[in-house]
């Protein structure tokens, strides 16, 4: 009798909290819940994944240093001494990029996420901010070396 009670209680608190979950998703309104960043949430003319129509696919990167989850989203654009990159960035943190070394025959390109120091309430959303660097050179056949990091100020 004690296990039936026992599931018929595990039951009702497994469905309360999948209807309380659902509750904020209704045309009733209410709050929702936060999710990842939508395509839409990005400057227009630019999505996850995909690059400017002025912008030319980098294929030669080194993403090694990356974690599985990060955008590996790299152009050039203009002249090829502007490298675009897809950053990620979420919830207070902004992201940046700066070049960290140019060479012959690789580019190292460093992408920040900036945390602020102080406890705050932020989001839980997670956006893919394009971001841009200058070269001294034109990229050319050049691989680019991406590597990411969290920092607080």
């Amino acid at each position: 009798m004690g296990t039936v009670v026992g599931t018929g209680v595990l039951l009702l608190v497994i469905s309360a909290c999948g209807s309380a979950q659902n509750a904020g998703t209704g045309a009733g309104g209410g709050p929702t819940l936060p999710t990842a960043t939508s395509p839409s949430e990005v400057p227009p003319g630019i999505a996850p994944g995909e690059i400017p129509p002025d912008g030319k696919p980098v294929t030669k990167l080194d993403t090694n240093a990356l974690s599985s989850e990060y955008p590996r989203t790299v152009w050039t654009q203009g002249d090829g001494k502007t490298v675009g990159v897809i950053a990620q960035e979420g919830g207070c943190g902004k992201a940046s990029a700066s070049v960290l070394e140019q060479s012959a025959s690789v580019v190292k390109i460093e992408l920040v996420e900036t945390l602020p120091l102080d406890k705050q309430a932020c989001t839980m959303d997670i956006r893919f901010p394009p971001l841009t660097v200058q070269l001294t050179e034109p990229l050319g056949e050049r691989t680019v070396a991406l590597t990411s990091r969290q920092e607080q100020k």
